[in-house]
Parts: structure tokens; C-alpha cells; sequence
């Protein structure tokens, strides 16, 4: 099929009428496809080398939506959940993105513009869950008391710490249970894994079953932190729902359904669902008033931040002091001599009281200074500075889990270990009476030797253990058989015994026998 035609329009000029001949040469169809065909190709160039590269990068991707390049990239922040938006919202309303309850959800952070004048600094953040109705935020301390009443001690928000990366430091305060801290370098890739623990039916004003849940606002703030200064430079949300666990998989096949049925027309007034949520700008004027309270004061545990983990990276593990005190040190101490004095001391008095605390259960009526005490001598001292404003009642009330998310796993069980004072199970267990004696003690043996099982029996009896000469113990048909490491390995668990002391006769020790009994 071709297309050609010869156009004879009547052009009017004026009050003058003339007659124009248009010709246009004849177009094959073969034309128009190897046309279509370049332009088609030159639109998708690159795309096939972009998408089949391993390095492709989401964040990047997002980057060149609209939406960002409208933005201001010098001052611009990038938050993204992963999490997928709801196909059934429409164009213009805000998007909706459903969670399942205690799930670990992943947020990307990341600074966007030149970040050379970010070296070294960090970056305190705050992310909480909020409620979207005004009704609700007006009511949110008591909303939030009402659901501690039902669900004491959990939380409604949690930071999966071993998940994330790119953290220096997290601080989740116990009495904010929607929200948690953590400081981050802006400089290098960041994400921080979240476990919203509550659903949106538990705020509904009736709970009959079958009721819908209320939304939530899942709120990221970012601060300066230079210094003592807390200065809001960004805030971004978005809107979820958070369902039992598998609910929001459901909910998400639900709206897919539903919006298969409907037809292309209705289709085109939906927002597509993305498999990402891009959290939204929030004006710094409408968040202010909010964050302020959360803003801690200079003397918070935050507050001298980036000068210790500068610290950190040249080597110290503490934190230094400026030059100006130790000058003043040196001279109220009458010069050098003095402070290497007071310094030696200082020194010997840590490593006594590291010595002393080693070991030692942590006591719940203990300071927190105490406790970082107790953290360092019992090798947990990379948490002193989680841990530095705790007592050792606030220690001793985490459970295991509590310690895991704060420590990580292989450190969280260790800590708690410690905390609960938990013996080392042994590696046998018997039991020794006298033949006078009815009741049994219990021997608990870690090491397997002789020497041990000697040592304890000594202490038992309260004598010392060089009166102790030869272990033996009795064999078949009454025979003495000497007791080595081999023989006490070999014995079985939880073996009774009883134990005769006779005295030798070149000298003052006992052989002791230790008589089966079956």
C-alpha cells in the first residue's frame, strides 16, 4: 500500500483569492518501516547495554524520574523503602505501601549533590511511624500509651541493626516507641532495616473484625551534626499499612485483582505499582514543631559524637581531649612529671578494676559506670558507647532477642550469657557421699583430669590437697583401679559413688577410693 495525493486548497490573502498546487512525493510502506524502525532503534539506545550490566543501581534509576530532577540537588536527600506501592491508588492521591508485621524492611539513605565538603561528618537521622489522620495525631501520646498497656515492653518500631549497614552508632530510647536514632556518614552507602511491630487495626476506634486499619506515616528526619548543633535539614515520609504477617501479600494480590478487572479507561486513573516506595519531601515548617522535642541537648549521648569516632579512626580507642587541658593538666599537676604520674595511676586503676570485674555477674543496683566498667572488662567495650547511659537494671531487663538486634547475633547471645551468669555446662556430672552419710554432693567436672576431680573433692572435704596422695577407684571383683584422666573420661554421667579416704602408710597422705554405687 502506498500514499500519495495532490492538494488543490484555496489560500485566501487579503480580499484576493489563489489557487495553490501542492505535490508530495509517494511514500511506500517500505519507507515508513525502515523510518520507524531507526527512530526506534536510536530511542533504546543504551538501554539493552544498561539493563544487562550486573552494576545496574535502582537509586540511580529513581534519580532520573521527574520528580528528582525538579529538586534541588545540593540539598536533596533520597530516601527509598523497599517495599512495593499499591496498584489501586489513583492519580492524585499520595501512594500507598503495605508492610506485614515484624517483617525487616530495608531504606536506602543517600545525600544527593557534591559531598566534598561531608568528609569526616556524620549525619543524625530519626525514623519513626506517625499517624496520617489529624484526629489520630493529636491523640498520639495517648494512642501510644493505650498500645504500651496492651503490649508492654515491645516496641512499635525496631532497627534490625545486623541487617543494616553504613551506621556508626544507633540509639533506640525505650520511652519512644515509635521511633529510633542512628548517626550515619553521608559520604558512603547507608541503609537502615526497620520492623514495624504494630498493625493499623490496633488504632481503629472499633474492632469488631473485618474493620479497615488506619494508615501510618513512616517519617525520616535528617540533622546537621557539627558539634552541639541539631539543626532539621530534611525530612521525607510516606504512607503505609502494616498487616499481619503475610497480610500486605495478600492485600497486594487483592488490588491486582481488582484492578484487572476493571477496563483500560478506568486503568489509566490509577497509579502504577512500583516495586519501591520513594519517600516524599516534607516541608521543614510542618515537621519542626514536632522534632523539637526529640532534638537532645548538647549534654545528650550524642554529643561529642563525631570527635570520638574521629578519634576512633586515627587509632585511639578514647576518646581525646583537646590540647588546651592537657596543658592544664601539666601545669596544675607541676609539670610533666606529675601528669605522667597521675596518668600511670589512672592507668593501674583501670586495669584493677578491669581485673577485679572480670568474671563477675553485673548487679542490678549497679551506676552506669559501673556497667561500661563491667562492658570492658568482660570484652564488650566496642558497647560502652550504646550502653554508657544504662544502669544495671536497664542492662539486665533486655532479653536475649533485645541483645541480639543491639549487638548483633554472636555478640547479643555472649552479653546476654554474661548478664545471666550462665555456667559452663560440664562435661560430667557425679555424685560422692561419705559411707556415714546419706546425702550426695554433686561434682561438676569441666576438664576431664584427675587433678581436678581431686582439687574438688579436697575443697568438699575441706582439707588440702596435697593431703590427697592417689585417686583410685573400684573395679570388678572389688580390685583397685588407679583413677587417671583416661579413666575419668571414660566414666559414665551422673555416677554415684562413695568415697573412703585411707591413710598411707610411709606417709601423711590419704589414698582416697571411690566405691560404685549401682
Amino acid at each position: 500500500m502506498s500514499f500519495g495525493w495532490s492538494l488543490n486548497d484555496v489560500v485566501t490573502q487579503g480580499n484576493k483569492r489563489s489557487k495553490m498546487s501542492h505535490h508530495v512525493p509517494t511514500i511506500t510502506s517500505w519507507d515508513i518501516n525502515d523510518s520507524l524502525a531507526a527512530d526506534f532503534d536510536g530511542s533504546l539506545s543504551g538501554l539493552g547495554s544498561e539493563l544487562g550490566t550486573t552494576s545496574y543501581n535502582m537509586s540511580e534509576a529513581l534519580l532520573a524520574l521527574p520528580v528528582f530532577k525538579s529538586e534541588n540537588l545540593d540539598n536533596g536527600f533520597q530516601y527509598i523503602l523497599g517495599a512495593a506501592t499499591s496498584p489501586a491508588v489513583k492519580l492524585n492521591e499520595e501512594t500507598l505501601t503495605y508492610l506485614n508485621q515484624g517483617q525487616s524492611y530495608e531504606i536506602k539513605l543517600k545525600k544527593l549533590g557534591d559531598l566534598s565538603d561531608l568528609q569526616g561528618k556524620y549525619l543524625r537521622s530519626i525514623v519513626k511511624i506517625c499517624f496520617h489522620e489529624r484526629r489520630l495525631q493529636y491523640m498520639e501520646r495517648e494512642q501510644i500509651d493505650s498500645w504500651r498497656t496492651t503490649r508492654p515492653g515491645e516496641r512499635i518500631l525496631d532497627i534490625d541493626v545486623p541487617l543494616s549497614y553504613g551506621l556508626v552508632d544507633v540509639n533506640i530510647d525505650r520511652e519512644r516507641l515509635n521511633g529510633a536514632e542512628f548517626i550515619w556518614d553521608p559520604t558512603k552507602e547507608t541503609g537502615v532495616y526497620i520492623r514495624v511491630n504494630c498493625i493499623s487495626t490496633e488504632f481503629t476506634a472499633k474492632k469488631h473484625g473485618g474493620e479497615k486499619g488506619v494508615p501510618f506515616r513512616l517519617q525520616v528526619e535528617s540533622y546537621s551534626y557539627e558539634g552541639t548543633e541539631n539543626k532539621l535539614i530534611h525530612c521525607g515520609s510516606c504512607q503505609i499499612k502494616v498487616f499481619k504477617p503475610k497480610g500486605a501479600d495478600r492485600k497486594h494480590k487483592t488490588d491486582r485483582e481488582k484492578m484487572e478487572k476493571r477496563t483500560e479507561a478506568e486503568k489509566e486513573k490509577y497509579q502504577p505499582s512500583y516495586e519501591c516506595t520513594v519517600l516524599t519531601e516534607v516541608p521543614l515548617e510542618q515537621v519542626t514543631n514536632i522534632a523539637t522535642p526529640n532534638v537532645k541537648s548538647p549534654n545528650n549521648s550524642f554529643a561529642n559524637l563525631t570527635q570520638s569516632f574521629s578519634d576512633m579512626h586515627a587509632g585511639s580507642p578514647i576518646q581525646k581531649k583537646p590540647s588546651g587541658d592537657d596543658d592544664d593538666d601539666n601545669s596544675s599537676n607541676g609539670g610533666s612529671g606529675s601528669s605522667k604520674k597521675l596518668k600511670s595511676s589512672s592507668s593501674s586503676d583501670d586495669l584493677s578494676t578491669t581485673v577485679s570485674l572480670k568474671g563477675k555477674p553485673l548487679t542490678c543496683d549497679a551506676c552506669s559506670v559501673e556497667v561500661t566498667a563491667w562492658l570492658h572488662a568482660n570484652r564488650f567495650g566496642s558497647y560502652k558507647q550504646i550502653f554508657q547511659n544504662f544502669s544495671g537494671a536497664d542492662l539486665l531487663r533486655l532479653t536475649r532477642e533485645d541483645l541480639i538486634q543491639i549487638c548483633g547475633l554472636a555478640d547479643g547471645i555472649r552479653l546476654n550469657n554474661a548478664l545471666q551468669s550462665k555456667a559452663i555446662r560440664p562435661r560430667l556430672i557425679i555424685y560422692v557421699c561419705q559411707e556415714s552419710d546419706s546425702v550426695y554432693h554433686a561434682l561438676y567436672l569441666e576438664h576431664l583430669t584427675s587433678q581436678e576431680l581431686l582439687e574438688k573433692l579436697a575443697k568438699l572435704y575441706n582439707v588440702s590437697g596435697d593431703q590427697i596422695g592417689e585417686l583410685y577407684c573400684q573395679g570388678p571383683s572389688g580390685i583397685y583401679v588407679l583413677l587417671n584422666d583416661e579413666v575419668l573420661q571414660n566414666m559414665s554421667e551422673q555416677s554415684r559413688f562413695c568415697v573412703e579416704a585411707m591413710k598411707s602408710e610411709t606417709s601423711d597422705q590419704y589414698k582416697v577410693l571411690l566405691k560404685s554405687i549401682s
